[in-house]
């Protein structure tokens, strides 16, 4: 399995793409920013995304981003043509959603027993919440020490909850969710999501893109049959608590530029280039 260390020098990477594209580097370049030898920099690209350094650089660049969001309308059409934004598409997943109620959400999680654990994934360590009636939170970290603000977000969205560490609870939840971001699943999986009702209109739209395809923030708003709520409808995406499984990295902006992304651009351009260097 691909390791945290093996993402954060990915990330580095991406990051010093993004500041010097109009000197284009070479693999050169990129090895010797990451202290890294050419062989060894081609082997954790290859080891870490399946594909080479330059096949990745190229999937992380705006133009690719451009062409990627022209080629996933027609994906994301036959897909509500096929009934895949609902039952269907949720069990090709393995995945079943189910939204709190509006009295549970004002309540703020009262009664509710919230296990959390962290965790190396594909794309770093992250903090992994879990509840009996499904996982309610998977925020990604700078690094594994670095989970106290992201821990005190989660106590703050669910403030009449009570909270438990349980490594043994959440190590399942995560190993699972590393296995699908390489392109494998297993067990099923549960989420349960404590939102608006406009924001859980708006995350149950993000599970019509499937893997490898994007779409902007106008067709989400669109497709919710809020066209001019772009704004809102991004606000929404950004606020998602539960990262890659409700896929807001899978959301550009209209110009196919990559946009915000709750736990940095970066990481968003390594989810997006990880899923379209499996297809």
């Amino acid at each position: 399995m691909q390791s945290s260390a093996d993402y954060y020098h990915i990330e580095k990477a991406i990051r010093y793409l993004d500041a010097h594209t109009r000197e284009q580097p070479s693999l050169a370049d990129v090895a010797g920013h990451l202290g890294l030898s050419i062989y060894h920099c081609q082997r954790l690209f290859h080891r870490w995304a399946g594909v080479t350094p330059k096949d990745f650089l190229q999937i992380a660049t705006l133009e690719h981003a451009k062409s990627l969001l022209r080629s996933s309308r027609p994906v994301l059409d036959a897909a509500l043509e096929a009934g895949l934004s609902g039952p269907s598409r949720l069990h090709d997943l393995c995945l079943s959603i189910e939204a709190m109620t509006p009295g549970e959400y004002r309540r703020g999680g009262e009664g509710l027993s919230i296990r959390w654990g962290v965790h190396p994934t594909p794309v770093g360590d992250g903090l992994f919440a879990v509840t009996e009636r499904g996982i309610c939170g998977i925020r990604f970290l700078a690094r594994a020490a670095e989970y106290g603000r992201e821990l005190e977000s989660l106590r703050e969205e669910w403030p009449e909850a009570g909270f438990q560490q349980d490594k043994v609870v959440t190590s399942r939840v995560a190993a699972e969710v590393s296995a699908r971001m390489m392109g494998r699943t297993g067990e099923p999986l549960s989420v349960v999501l404590a939102g608006t009702a406009f924001q859980v209109k708006v995350w149950q739209a993000l599970l019509m893109i499937p893997s490898g395809a994007v779409t902007s923030y106008s067709e989400i708003a669109a497709r919710i049959g809020r066209a001019k709520a772009v704004r809102a409808a991004a606000s929404a995406i950004g606020a998602n608590a539960i990262g890659y499984l409700i896929p807001c990295h899978r959301v550009l902006r209209s110009t196919g530029a990559i946009g915000g992304y709750r736990w940095g651009e970066a990481r968003k351009r390594a989810l997006l280039g990880l899923e379209t260097g499996k297809l």
